[in-house]
């Protein structure tokens, strides 16, 4: 097995302090939320983060989709320590230094740009049955800027030691002129950019930047629900996603010695993927409905585990077993939480 250097793999994104809580129906109705959605706080919102922590029990966890895809990726590498390297934007608060302590735990090379106008983002994880809705309180997350950090030579230096990136789509809502600069540095030096559409509002409000950075992903992740409205939005005219995910690959691509791959999950139903010209289904791992506790999680856990193989080279199918793997050790857990080792082989 090669030995991996150190900042392999870099992702940014939203790193948010997760605020996990079972509540009930009522709650959802009384803020508009649906049972299974991910969305950003608006004004209506506002009383919630206070809601949740008053009347249901609560745990934090160190969240943010892109932070927790490469805390995940690390955990399944083990060693070196610091192969997954992360950059985003905290407060200068409390949470923000539970963030610090927790990439810290779990060898991440973190590297935030610190601020004191915006609080440390939050996301309430509203869990009914086996559902969740997210709203994210991006905060200071939303403060994160090019110039002030990216750009700088000790922070661009980590992309150049990269061989690949990932960010999840939520990260265009707020600095899409970083994720273009990294972007067009891995197609330049033919590495891989992974991309997650992350949620559907990102295909439906964010649609000009997801574009812009589109011709230079190597690997774009999505489940079915973003994968139909991505489809809907693209005016591709097709519900089947083995169809979906064919047009999705034929989109145009600005670094032609990769051809793209999608893979598109479906929660207990088999992964959809495009290799070569072919698009396949694996099935996932069994899993008893009773063993399942929680799962949010699961998609940047999949991740995670995908990118895990793929620093090493190692085969797409490799890469989706180790995917499909993290994903069922994540939900039989509260929040995006894992046991000391893995046990993948």
């Amino acid at each position: 097995m090669p030995a991996l250097s150190q900042n392999a793999l870099f992702g940014m994104g939203n790193p948010l302090l997760d605020i996990c809580a079972v509540v009930d129906k009522d709650f959802l109705d009384k803020y508009g939320l649906k049972p299974n959605d991910q969305i950003l706080a608006e004004e209506k919102h506002k009383e919630l983060f206070e809601e949740i922590v008053r009347k249901f029990k609560v745990e934090y966890h160190a969240g943010g989709s892109t932070q927790n895809s490469v805390k995940i990726a690390q955990w399944m590498i083990q060693q070196p320590h610091k192969v997954s390297t992360f950059l985003g934007c905290i407060g200068t608060d409390k949470f923000g230094g539970i963030l610090k302590k927790k990439a810290e735990e779990a060898h991440v090379d973190a590297h935030y740009y610190e601020q004191s106008e915006e609080p440390t983002g939050t996301c309430a994880a509203c869990i009914t049955d086996d559902n969740r809705s997210l709203v994210a309180n991006l905060a200071a997350a939303n403060c994160y800027k090019k110039e002030k950090h990216l750009d700088l030579e000790e922070n661009w230096k980590l992309v150049e030691k990269a061989k690949v990136f990932y960010i999840a789509g939520f990260f265009l809502t707020v600095s899409p002129e970083s994720i273009l600069k990294v972007a067009k540095h891995a197609s330049e030096h033919n590495k891989v950019f992974s991309l997650n559409l992350s949620a559907p509002f990102i295909s439906q409000f964010f649609k000009e930047p997801m574009m812009k950075v589109m011709p230079y992903v190597d690997i774009l992740f999505g489940n079915e629900t973003e994968a139909a409205t991505f489809a809907r939005e693209q005016g591709f005219e097709t519900e089947d996603i083995e169809e979906i995910a064919k047009k999705t690959q034929s989109l145009p691509k600005v670094n032609k010695k990769r051809q793209r791959i999608v893979v598109f999950t479906q929660g207990k139903d088999g992964t959809v993927v495009t290799s070569g010209n072919e698009v396949t289904i694996s099935p996932v791992l069994d899993i008893d409905q009773s063993e399942i506790v929680d799962t949010n999680g699961a998609g940047d856990a999949f991740v995670g585990g995908f990118l895990s193989q793929l620093v090493y080279d190692r085969p797409l199918e490799e890469c989706i077993r180790a995917g499909h793997y993290s994903a069922n050790v994540i939900i039989r857990r509260a929040g995006c939480t894992f046991p000391e080792k893995p046990d993948f082989h």
